[in-house]
C-alpha cells in the first residue's frame, strides 16, 4: 500500500510538472508575429490588438479604444524582480504625463490576481491594469522573460520598447519618441 502510495504521487508530481513546462512552452512561443523583432527590421510594427479584463473588475479595455492617444504598454507579473524595480519609475512617468495624451497600460500576465492586486496597492500604481492571466497577449508582444516596455504611437504604430527592467531615462527617450510621431 506504501508503495502504491509513492508511485501516485511520483505520478501526480510529474503531471504537475508537465503541465508547468507546458505552459512555460506555450507562453514563450511567438503567436502571430513579434512586433519587437519587426521593429528591429525596420517593418512597420503594428501593436497587436487585444482586449482584456481590467483588474479591478470594472469592465474591459481595448487597446484600439486608445488610438489617437500615446500608449506605454508594459507587460509585467508580482513574481518579477524587475517588474517591481521599475513600477515606481512607471508610476511616476504616468504622474508627468497623463495630461499630455499619454496613457500607461500595465498588463498583468502569467500571474495570480491576488499577487497582483497586492503588487498594485503595495506600489500605489494608479494607472490602468488589465489581466493576461494565460500569457496569449504576452506571447503575441514576444513572450517570457518580462519585463517588457513598448511605445505605441497615435496611430497604433510600435515606435520603440525596451526588454527588461526599464531606466527612467529609456522610458523619458521612448516617451519622447512616441510623443514626436
Amino acid at each position: 500500500m506504501r508503495r502504491l502510495r509513492l508511485v501516485a504521487q511520483g505520478v501526480a508530481i510529474g503531471l504537475v510538472v508537465s503541465l508547468l513546462g507546458l505552459l512555460v512552452w506555450k507562453v514563450a512561443q511567438d503567436e502571430g508575429g513579434n512586433p519587437a523583432a519587426e521593429f528591429d527590421s525596420g517593418k512597420e510594427a503594428v501593436a497587436p490588438g487585444f482586449t482584456l479584463r481590467r483588474l479591478n473588475g470594472d469592465g474591459e479595455l481595448e487597446l484600439a479604444s486608445l488610438r489617437g492617444k500615446v500608449v506605454v504598454l508594459n507587460f509585467w507579473a508580482a513574481w518579477c524582480e524587475p517588474c517591481a524595480k521599475e513600477m515606481p519609475r512607471l508610476e511616476d512617468a504616468w504622474q508627468r504625463y497623463r495630461g499630455r495624451g499619454v496613457t500607461f497600460i500595465g498588463v498583468n500576465t502569467t500571474d495570480f490576481s491576488g499577487d497582483a492586486k497586492r503588487f498594485v496597492k503595495r506600489f500605489g500604481v494608479t494607472f490602468p491594469i488589465v489581466r493576461d492571466g494565460n500569457g496569449r497577449v504576452l506571447a503575441k508582444y514576444g513572450g517570457l522573460p518580462i519585463p517588457w516596455t513598448y511605445f505605441v504611437d497615435r496611430a497604433g504604430r510600435i515606435v520603440g520598447y525596451i526588454r527588461g527592467e526599464v531606466t527612467a531615462e529609456a522610458l523619458e527617450d521612448g516617451l519622447q519618441e512616441a510623443l514626436a510621431t
